[in-house]
């Protein structure tokens, strides 16, 4: 299955790459900031037909179309394109990214980056890779020598200032916080250790369940902002190296407090 996968992976990449630098005439919006390009629906038709001819019966969740989604023993969590904008604009960190989820346990997640050629995988309970090289989340304990990442949902024109406290929040308590535009990405960075946390609300299923089976296999730890156990379908997430991941919930509880506190 595995490899069934990673397959699949590196043959939307090329279908990626094929329309990266081109001029996207066929873009739209979803959103006032929300993109989609023509390259993002022929990876994701591509995508959903092969899977679909080989497991007919499965159920597919995917960004850019509506299909029907009941409850089922399979589902395929795929992201076509992770990174619309940053394509777009031909900034190269952007990804494919597809999970296949279980009775409701993601057994197995793909994430690749074909600009860089760069595939991270896993599959439960036998670790995480990039490429064909074990990785494993870093050793930093403490989270003012930490570098995380983040990203901003798409309402950021209308709630700028709220995730900008979150932002500046963790800018002021670590060594950087970059913000590239990639969940899938960043997880996947997390995971093979460059960066120590990461934390964002609003993501989807399809941004994070390829990513978070790479970091849980890795040896990072995942909740939502509260500390609560985490789920693919949540509000939102951090995850980290599992070293800083209290601090960083007590960064974020110490913030809902102060602003609890002058709304009170």
């Amino acid at each position: 299955m595995i490899d069934f996968i990673k397959k699949l992976a590196r043959e939307a990449g090329e279908i990626l790459l094929e329309g990266y630098g081109i001029s996207q005439k066929e873009i739209s919006h979803k959103g006032l900031i929300d993109l989609v390009t023509a390259s993002d629906l022929k990876s994701e038709e591509f995508l959903t037909q092969e899977i679909k001819s080989r497991y007919p019966d499965d159920l597919v969740l995917a960004e850019e179309r509506s299909y029907q989604i009941r409850d089922g023993n399979r589902i395929w969590i795929i992201d076509p394109l992770d990174g619309t904008t940053n394509f777009a604009h031909g900034f190269p960190f952007f990804a494919v990214s597809i999970a296949l989820e279980i009775s409701s346990i993601i057994n197995f997640g793909v994430v690749y980056n074909p600009y860089f050629k760069e595939m991270f995988w896993a599959e439960k309970g036998k670790g995480a890779f990039l490429n064909d090289q074990p990785i494993h989340v870093s050793a930093t304990s403490i989270l003012r020598e930490s570098l995380l990442a983040t990203g901003f949902p798409y309402d950021r024109w209308e709630k700028g200032e709220f995730y900008i406290k979150e932002y500046q929040a963790f800018m002021q308590r670590s060594q950087g916080v970059r913000r590239a535009g990639s969940a899938s990405i960043d997880l996947c960075y997390l995971a093979a250790g460059r960066f120590d946390g990461f934390f964002e609300r609003k993501l989807k299923p399809w941004d994070t369940a390829a990513g978070s089976l790479i970091i849980d296999e890795s040896g990072g730890s995942i909740s939502q902002f509260s500390g609560s156990k985490w789920d693919c379908r949540d509000n939102s997430i951090i995850a980290s190296n599992g070293l800083i991941h209290e601090q960083m919930i007590k960064v974020l509880t110490e913030l809902k407090h102060n602003r609890e506190g002058k709304i009170g």
